[in-house]
């Protein structure tokens, strides 16, 4: 499993705050921000953007480090991914990413341990 891949099977290399952090570029740390916070009515500016990864040692963003329910659940249960929990279909705590972005499913099922 590419360290890359979230716990939810999004590819974080696609992310924008992923991307921004990478390439150190603020005026897409500005636009995620705008946007972020118009998505989840919430108080979020562009120093808010930053993340390496959320399966990786290195800053996240506040939502990833904090709050993500899948992130969490995911480390409390010991497995790398969604892909490696035996509750994964049906599961209502990454099913919304997957109905809302079959293809982060897909990376979990290509990409199981």
């Amino acid at each position: 499993m590419r360290d890359l891949t979230g716990y939810c099977g999004l590819d974080c290399e696609k992310c924008s705050a992923y991307i921004a952090t990478k390439n150190d570029d603020q005026a897409l740390r500005e636009e995620t921000a705008k946007l972020w916070a118009e998505l989840n009515n919430a108080p979020i500016l562009p120093e808010h953007i930053n993340c390496q990864g959320c399966r990786v040692d290195g800053i996240k963003t506040v939502f990833c480090e904090s709050l993500c329910g899948i992130r969490k659940c995911a480390l409390k249960n010991g497995v790398a991914t969604c892909g490696d929990c035996p509750n994964l279909v049906g599961c209502e705590t990454v099913g919304a990413i997957h109905s809302n972005n079959p293809e982060a499913l897909e990376n979990l099922k290509s990409q199981a341990l």
